[in-house]
């Protein structure tokens, strides 16, 4: 198993009742702006995520995924149930990852690996870029590494993510339209630019260490 900085929080109400709940932000509705707009982070956190935590809560009462992590649910499930469970992972990981007060670039064996595959972090960003605007429909983009530290760019539609690769994640890019229409209305380009203002590397940077 891939360890991660980041899971969702489980409340158990009674012995035979596990509910999976949503993730706070950890920063305030306004702390992203101008890049990311409350109103965005109120619709994109406290509507659509919440969404999917709730249906994911429905979908596996009473199943075996019940007695599941949350890790453990996407990597064995498909349809509905991974969608949702897939979408509540993705969107915590995805809203961890961004900070009012960011590391802008990375340091250390992570910039070395960048550096390796990439030939500098500019150019990475320039590959990340043009796969989240050539995606196709909604989806994610990612930026993973392997078991020995090799760096990989993954595109994947709806809620795909790494986990299902045997990868660890590092960074996503929600490019989902819900992420960024109410800012940017139909300029993905624009959106996923303006999100490097708001990544903080030293996430990526310990879950690289932790991989």
């Amino acid at each position: 198993m891939i360890p991660l900085i980041l899971t969702l929080f489980i409340m158990t109400t009674e012995p035979a009742t596990k509910t999976f709940t949503l993730e706070p932000l950890p920063y305030g509705y306004r702390e992203l702006e101008p890049e990311i707009s409350e109103e965005t982070l109120r619709y994109h956190h406290d509507k659509h995520t919440a969404a999917y935590v709730n249906k994911l809560n429905e979908l596996i009462a009473g199943t075996p995924y019940a007695d599941m992590t949350l890790e453990e649910i996407i990597e064995k499930s498909d349809g509905a149930v991974f969608n949702n469970a897939a979408q509540a992972w993705n969107h915590n990981f995805y809203f961890a990852t961004l900070s009012p007060k960011p590391k802008t670039a990375p340091e250390g064996e992570l910039l070395d690996a960048v550096v390796a595959r990439y030939g500098s972090l500019d150019n990475l960003k320039a590959r990340m870029n043009s796969a989240a605007t050539s995606l196709f429909g909604s989806g994610w983009v990612w930026l993973a590494a392997d078991k020995d530290g090799n760096l990989e760019i993954m595109s994947g539609s709806n809620a795909d993510n790494p986990l299902r690769h045997g990868l660890c994640p590092l960074l996503g890019i929600d490019v989902w339209e819900h992420a960024y229409y109410i800012d940017y209305r139909n300029a993905r380009a624009d959106a996923v630019q303006a999100l490097w203002e708001r990544i903080d590397w030293s996430k990526a940077e310990e879950r690289y260490r932790n991989r």
